[in-house]
């Protein structure tokens, strides 16, 4: 989604809400289910755009993104690899340090009870490090 003047006037959440409704299929649902389980989750969540057209959650440090590719809606955690993932959500980006994913694909199930665990330890991480400094 590039784009215009006009876009660069609307907020982080109306410009998520238009990559939803531009999408116009299984993966506009399921970024607005993840979308709403995150909010869900952390009720004080901040919705940003970043680079370019990428959604992106945060609450004192980035917790999530929610990139759509053409086969794929991939939520990753910048911080995936320091959180516990007793469900084994995680699907992607394994290799790394820091970061983890998980990549939906259409007819993918969530679960909405892990992938709400998950973004409340992501919290939980980020709040922990804001107190300590």
């Amino acid at each position: 989604m590039k784009q215009s003047r006009s876009q660069q006037a609307l907020s982080p959440s109306q410009l998520i809400d238009a990559r939803i409704e531009e999408l116009d299929d299984w993966r506009g649902r399921m970024l607005s289910r993840i979308r709403t389980l995150i909010k869900q989750a952390d009720p004080d969540v901040v919705e940003e755009w970043k680079w370019r057209g990428v959604p992106v959650w945060s609450h004192d440090g980035l917790i999530c993104t929610g990139e759509t590719y053409k086969h794929a809606v991939k939520m990753t955690f910048a911080n995936g690899a320091a959180l516990k993932d007793p469900a084994g959500l995680f699907n992607s980006s394994l290799e790394g340090n820091t970061r983890r994913a998980i990549d939906f694909h259409e007819g993918d199930q969530v679960d909405e009870t892990a992938l709400t665990a998950l973004v409340r330890d992501a919290v939980r991480l980020n709040t922990s490090k804001v107190r300590r400094r």
